[in-house]
């Protein structure tokens, strides 16, 4: 191995993304296939039920997402018909996201899936560590914002 070569294995950046993209990739296959939804699709709808009434920037912001992957997922739901759109009262240059009927049913059809692949992912895993976990993460959350300033 060169001198100056990266150990990609014990590079925390890398293996979070890889951790990240395994997991995607295999809560996808439960809704992929049967509602003909990406990634980037779901987690759209999946922060939309969560959050009604958001514009695409917005979503962008709360998934960490490029704004220009939300904006496709967003024209493909919305010509879809999964989600409506409409003029934000206080600024009619934005326009505000919500689920249309027929997404919100997708949406309560695949959040027990995801919640159950979760539940099967953390299965063998104590309370404890679950929540040394989600508490670690959250730590990482707020040292990256910081370092992301700093570099600002």
């Amino acid at each position: 191995m060169a001198p100056d070569a990266l150990e990609l294995e014990h590079f925390l950046p890398y293996r979070l993304s890889v951790l990240s993209n395994r997991i995607s990739d295999a809560i996808a296959k439960e809704y992929s296939q049967r509602y003909s939804l990406g990634v980037t699709e779901w987690r759209v709808m999946a922060v939309l039920g969560r959050w009604p009434g958001l514009s695409a920037s917005q979503v962008a912001q709360r998934t960490a997402m490029d704004k220009v992957a939300v904006s496709r997922a967003v024209a493909r739901l919305l010509q879809a018909g999964r989600l409506s759109r409409t003029a934000d009262a206080g600024d009619r240059r934005r326009a505000l996201l919500r689920l249309s009927p027929a997404g919100q049913a997708i949406h309560d059809e695949v959040v027990p899936h995801a919640r159950g692949f979760e539940e099967r992912l953390l299965d063998g895993m104590p309370e404890a560590e679950r929540a040394l976990l989600f508490g670690l993460l959250d730590r990482l959350d707020e040292l990256e914002l910081r370092a992301e300033a700093a570099v600002a």
